[in-house]
């Protein structure tokens, strides 16, 4: 999760110089967006049909091993098309390791909610700042606020693309992390290593594919989930070029990225006990309400810092919503659904981050990139509507 933050928050202070290098407008830089989206898709549909075949253990580091391709093509700054077409191997990768993780944490049947806010918090904060101010754990950590920060340093260095050398020895970290950790074994072997039951057996004779797809559940929170991580990381990649373009902000307005995410980070670890006190069905509706209310003042308000400020404040604010869909998705689901479930979820919303910042490209192109807050209020005023589909309780299954 630490990877994953840190790849899509590189994406952000690095936009602006792709366009300079490879000497191309929003429209076909945003085609990075659309070939992760391929990705991403492709990822979520073979973690459907191969999880229960490969096991859990060797389908997290199939894909910690795409990243690895990823980011050794993207480091030498190839031609723009061998460029663009790294970032489907970086896609389906992302999907593989996401859908294992977020299923893993969500079998959990003690703390499953602490865990899977700590697991999400490391997607957004630095590991430095983690590790000295919450749990001192080696296990920690956050990509999306870290890369920005370095992400911003080498966009203004000639040798640029150097930041992938970076992603690259983390991802190779990654591939030997995974293996030592979890040496191939299934996910029921995992979590009875550490004294957790094993998940339940699948009681029909259909096949969990045909069974997941049949569940109203499952697509409602796979497009809940697509516009949400689409929101998240539009903000994460575009908010740079909005500062700069829109608001006369200079070369260090991609640290306000880092204050995004960071942002999401408080808030998925802050915000633990209002989740709780509140309950985390209703409380997703006041997060949705107040980040529509401060992404108005991003709108509206021409002030530099008051517009940082309210960015990270839309960070901490949105940062809980992911870690609320995945436990609510592991509470309506049957067990024995949950790993193929949650893989189509988090991979189909994981092709949000590809499409809604494509978007959100083509857009600019024709207009500037000040139709960037228009187009994410409109995309945040569907959470509540969709939140209101989902189920509230499990269905049955026959």
């Amino acid at each position: 999760m630490f990877l994953a933050g840190w790849n899509d928050g590189s994406s952000g202070p690095l936009i602006p110089r792709m366009q300079k290098v490879y000497h191309v407008g929003f429209l076909i830089v945003s085609l990075t967006f659309v070939l992760s989206c391929v990705g991403f898709i492709s990822g979520a549909m073979m973690n459907v049909h191969w999880t229960d075949k490969v096991g859990f253990g060797r389908m997290i580091v199939l894909g910690a091993l795409l990243q690895v391709v990823a980011y050794s093509i993207q480091a030498p700054a190839p031609p723009f098309p061998l460029f663009v077409l790294s970032f489907t191997f970086s896609g389906f990768g992302l999907a593989v390791q996401n859908a294992q993780t977020n299923a893993y944490v969500a079998s959990l049947r003690h703390n499953s909610e602490l865990y899977m806010g700590m697991l999400h918090a490391s997607y957004g904060t630095s590991l430095s700042h983690f590790r000295l101010n919450f749990c001192n754990s080696k296990h920690s950590g956050a990509g999306a606020l870290s890369a920005p920060l370095l992400a911003t340093q080498f966009a203004q260095m000639q040798h640029w693309s150097f930041h992938y050398l970076v992603s690259l020895g983390l991802a190779l970290s990654n591939v030997l992390v995974l293996t030592l950790t979890f040496r191939g074994r299934t996910q029921d072997e995992c979590l009875g290593l550490i004294g957790e039951a094993a998940g339940e057996t699948n009681p029909s004779d259909h096949s969990n594919f045909r069974q997941i797809l049949s569940h109203k559940s499952v697509h409602i929170l796979a497009f809940f989930t697509l516009v949400y991580v689409g929101v998240e990381v539009t903000i994460g990649g575009w908010i740079t070029t909005y500062i700069i373009d829109v608001r006369g902000g200079g070369p260090s307005a991609g640290y306000i990225s880092s204050g995004f995410f960071g942002g999401i980070m408080v808030g998925r670890l802050a915000l633990l006990w209002l989740n709780k006190k509140i309950g985390e069905q209703r409380v997703l509706y006041l997060y949705a309400v107040l980040a529509i209310g401060l992404e108005f003042v991003v709108w509206f308000v021409p002030s530099l810092i008051g517009g940082a400020v309210a960015v990270s404040l839309i960070g901490v604010l949105l940062g809980p919503i992911y870690p609320i869909v995945m436990n609510h998705t592991g509470r309506v689901i049957p067990r024995w659904l949950l790993s193929g479930s949650i893989g189509w979820i988090a991979g189909f919303g994981q092709a949000g981050s590809a499409i809604l910042p494509f978007l959100t490209g083509a857009i600019a192109s024709k207009t500037g990139i000040k139709a960037l807050q228009p187009l994410l209020i409109s995309m945040m005023a569907l959470f509540p509507i969709l939140w209101a589909l989902v189920p509230i309780s499990p269905r049955r299954i026959d």
